[in-house]
């Protein structure tokens, strides 16, 4: 509690953070035993203990890239999209709505569309509207 001594007061703990935390209080964890587990499935790059403890503490001053998400979801044994809209909410403050029972090409169709202004989206519902009802037609 040093900073807190000096004045300073230590950073809120986000959603990332608090995954992080929680794992390394679970018996038998420790932030060596979560970095020697933080290995990015894809790229093989491992995380060290000392980067853990700052995203644990919310001290780190960048948010983590996607080599490092994937790497944290390994070391918390946590599917990679926990970890992704954990992050998502803690660096961004996005809340991220989950589609399930869709496939990749419906998520990114519909992922393109809430980047779109309200004009694009309506034009875009309108289409999406007549070829429902044109199809309602040939049957």
């Amino acid at each position: 509690m040093q900073a807190l001594d000096q004045g300073r007061s230590t950073p809120p703990v986000g959603d990332l953070s608090r995954l992080i935390l929680d794992a390394n209080s679970e018996p038998g964890n420790s932030y060596a035993q979560l970095a020697a587990r933080a290995i990015d499935p894809d790229t093989g790059e491992q995380l060290s203990k000392p980067y853990l403890q700052k995203l644990a503490s919310g001290t780190a001053t960048t948010p983590p890239k996607a080599y490092a998400l994937r790497a944290i979801a390994a070391a918390l044994r946590k599917p990679p999209a926990v970890v992704q809209r954990a992050a998502a909410r803690q660096y961004w403050e996005y809340e991220a709505t989950e589609l399930s029972g869709y496939d990749d090409d419906t998520r990114v169709i519909v992922a393109h569309l809430a980047g779109m202004n309200p004009a694009e989206r309506r034009t875009w519902r309108a289409m999406v509207e007549a070829a429902e009802q044109a199809k309602a037609t040939d049957e």
